[in-house]
């Protein structure tokens, strides 16, 4: 009976040997759970970002005003006959 009892102590070490220390320990596996978490609110941000791009470019292929607009912005175009204002300054003081 003390022969049993040695023995099955014995595998309680190991197994608790291979839960904390093993190969894929506990610890680990709390590690790498905390990575995934991390990993996938990355791809949510990436993935919100991507379908902005997607909107944008089929924005671009079905119309002009998309492309009127990123050309004023982005490269200071103008229309025939239209007068073009900038307006330089500090910056703006709220209303009281």
């Amino acid at each position: 009976m003390k022969g049993f009892l040695f023995v099955l102590l014995g595998l309680l070490g190991i197994l608790q040997y291979q839960l904390w220390y093993g190969a894929n320990n506990l610890p680990g596996s709390v590690q790498l759970r905390e990575q995934i978490a991390i990993q996938q609110a990355g791809n949510a941000k990436l993935i919100e970002r991507n379908q902005v791009l997607r909107e944008e470019i089929i924005d671009l292929r079905s119309g002009t005003e998309a492309l009127e607009e990123r050309a004023r912005n982005e490269l200071g175009m103008v229309k025939k006959d239209e007068t073009f204002f900038r307006v330089v300054g500090g910056s703006l003081k709220p209303a009281n």
